[in-house]
């Protein structure tokens, strides 16, 4: 693995080269054999170690890379036809794949090569782009887009038309961050490599990005671009310092528990597959 590290990294500081016609042959099989391993789960964008999340930068260059030296090309679709430089991830699979995988996925829902999807997930109809991890037992609902690189833990709901923010348009540094066990409401869009921490909800039309205020209303404290562990969160607004006006601002009104729980808990039914 670090050599791959190493060819990706020698390749991207000579990006400005970089052509379909003058790539490597090894830089091209790297870049490749990368987009591949993302693919099948062996490699991911970020891994939480020892309580704190680490992103490999080296992947994401590879993923920037892969557009560079890639062309369009014709993507058969079942109503119609497509043009892009990444194929989609169920592209040649058939129906004991989906079995062996134990996933559902309804149509028209878009997956990118690149992504990795884990077992008992349903993918409604809903985009979901290159890099992004989605662990097992997650939900993500029709019309909601997951980013490039977001990483996804497990069971996890995302409800309709929810916006996670990738990272490779406008360039982040670090993925938005779903972790296990969150519920994230209808509309929402949790952007700019927001770490949402375990077992939050996060309420409908609630906006997070990292110069969003996160304003916790049993400690009166301003946070940013995470949301501890357990939290429920409204959108609302803070006064300006002279009062005349307010700003948009999220609320942590208190902590998970039974009651809300009950309210978002996970319908195994709709795992089966």
């Amino acid at each position: 693995m670090q050599n791959l590290r190493n060819i990706i990294e020698y390749a991207f500081e000579k990006k400005n080269n970089l052509t379909v016609k003058t790539v490597e042959k090894e830089v091209k099989n790297a870049i490749n054999q990368t987009i591949c391993l993302l693919d099948d789960g062996t490699l991911r964008i970020a891994e939480k170690k020892n309580g704190k999340w680490i992103t490999h930068q080296w992947i994401k260059k590879a993923i920037l890379l892969f557009f560079q030296i890639t062309n369009s090309s014709l993507i058969y679709g079942a109503e119609t036809n497509y043009f892009d430089k990444i194929n989609m991830k169920f592209f040649n699979w058939n129906a004991l794949d989906f079995h062996k995988k134990g996933i559902r996925v309804v149509p028209p829902a878009s997956v990118r090569k690149g992504t990795y999807i884990e077992k008992n997930t349903v993918i409604m109809p809903s985009y979901i782009n290159i890099g992004a991890f989605v662990d097992t037992g997650s939900m993500i609902d029709t019309w909601a887009t997951i980013g490039s690189c977001a990483q996804i833990g497990k069971n996890v709901h995302i409800s309709g038309g929810v916006g996670i923010g990738g990272v490779l348009e406008p360039l982040q540094s670090n993925p938005t961050i779903i972790e296990d066990n969150c519920f994230i409401g209808a509309r929402s869009e949790i952007v700019e490599g927001v770490i949402v921490e375990e077992g939050s909800v996060i309420s409908m039309g609630v906006y997070i990005g990292q110069s969003t205020k996160i304003y916790n209303r049993n400690t009166e404290e301003i946070s940013y671009g995470r949301i501890p562990s357990g939290s429920v969160v409204v959108s609302g607004s803070l006064p300006s310092k002279n009062n005349n006006y307010s700003l948009y601002c999220a609320i942590i009104v208190k902590q998970v528990d039974y009651t809300t729980r009950a309210k978002v808990s996970i319908n195994e039914i709709l795992r089966n597959i």
